[in-house]
């Protein structure tokens, strides 16, 4: 009898041998064993500084989900399906003639009720990320929350990006040239002649929102800070990163570049390519942010997770070394690139890098306005929401 069930044993050992490799496979994977940390902050000890960590407790709350301690899984989920339980906000477009023979344009969307912390007028102005605009599905998820609250937002579509809009000039968008994003800001100024600006920047769209605030101090006008996510500040030291192995970053590059490819070709009889530098290294050298960074006064939130594929930490030196009272830098064990999701298994609609943005807008605009007052009291920032 037994010498009959010993080619069953044989099998279901090979079996169990089996399923315990893809376990472990599968925890390697997912990082499971990697232990939990809140994020860190870099900031220069100031008043203001001081108020923004009270009043704003996310900045040092972000659990992932169980599958989420992987920088590459958050980072696939993202590029695969964006957000979960998205809804589509519905916004006015707007199309701009720029100086170049560019047209360019942003979607518009306006609360249904004003901002009941804010007594008077806050536009959110976005630039997305590499290749993308306002229709992206994590766009959409801080727009949705944004309105929720009562902001107003405006969203960059890309030069070049959305198929439904025609290049009227030889080229698309690039790593740093901010004739676009400032283009929509100048034009939501004069829309909106109250309006105090937020500017906010989604991994390339960081950079260009950090180098329009640097390169001219009077783009800093009704400004009341900046927000940058996920971005590597140089482009140069960036190539570097990107053409090697570690952490499979040259695929990500082969991504990247296919979609760049794409979009090429949709244009290709209108598009030519880059004129006025004398190399590629000038190039990146001249549009990265990090020559421009010192020049910003106003409050401005770097966040970047240590876990990013396509940003590695030698590109964050940058930012932990800024020596400024307005900018704070907050580095996270978690998140991936754009990613950032949150719940347990299943994740939940939105994502923590939607909340932590919003509540430190909230509690930044509250201060300044109270500031206006001459005074700021226990009771007044209680009211922030999101504040425990």
């Amino acid at each position: 009898m037994s010498a009959l069930w010993s080619p069953f044993e044989s099998s279901f050992s090979q079996v169990l041998v089996l399923v315990l490799v893809l376990v472990l496979v599968l925890v390697w994977t997912l990082d499971l064993m990697r232990p939990g940390s809140v994020p860190v902050i870099h900031n220069r000890e100031t008043e203001l500084n001081q108020y923004l960590l009270e009043n704003c407790p996310l900045l040092s709350e972000y659990i992932p989900p169980l599958w989420g301690r992987s920088g590459h899984v958050q980072t696939w989920v993202y590029s695969l399906i964006g957000r979960f339980g998205v809804p589509s906000p519905k916004g006015e477009e707007f199309v701009m003639h720029l100086s170049d023979g560019s047209t360019a344009s942003f979607k518009l969307f306006s609360p249904s009720s004003l901002c009941s912390v804010c007594s008077s007028d806050l536009t959110l102005a976005l630039c997305p990320g590499f290749c993308n605009h306002s229709e992206q599905r994590y766009v959409r998820s801080f727009v949705h929350e944004a309105l929720r609250q009562g902001f107003r937002c405006a969203t960059l579509n890309l030069l070049g990006a959305l198929p439904t809009v025609p290049l009227t000039a030889p080229r698309v968008f690039s790593y740093g040239c901010t004739l676009e994003f400032g283009s929509m800001v100048q034009t939501l100024k004069s829309r909106f002649p109250q309006t105090q600006l937020v500017l906010v920047g989604f991994s390339l769209g960081g950079n260009i929102v950090c180098k329009y605030l640097g390169e001219d101090r009077t783009h800093q006008d009704r400004v009341l800070c900046g927000l940058s996510v996920c971005q590597g500040y140089s482009a140069s030291r960036a190539q570097e990163s990107l053409l090697c192995w570690t952490q499979g970053r040259r695929f990500y590059n082969f991504l990247l570049t296919c979609s760049f490819r794409r979009l090429l070709l949709r244009h290709r009889s209108e598009v030519l390519l880059f004129q006025g530098y004398s190399s590629l290294k000038e190039y990146y050298e001249t549009e990265s942010c990090e020559h421009y960074l010192h020049n910003i006064s106003v409050p401005l939130l770097l966040v970047n997770s240590s876990d990013d594929p396509l940003v590695p930490p030698t590109l964050l030196h940058l930012a932990k070394s800024l020596s400024k009272p307005c900018v704070t830098f907050l580095l996270s064990s978690h998140g991936g690139h754009l990613g950032f999701f949150e719940g347990w298994i299943v994740p939940q609609s939105g994502s923590w890098i939607d909340r932590v943005l919003l509540q430190y807008i909230q509690a930044l605009y509250r201060r300044s306005e109270v500031m206006q007052c001459g005074h700021v009291t226990q009771t007044e920032t209680a009211h922030i929401p999101g504040h425990s």
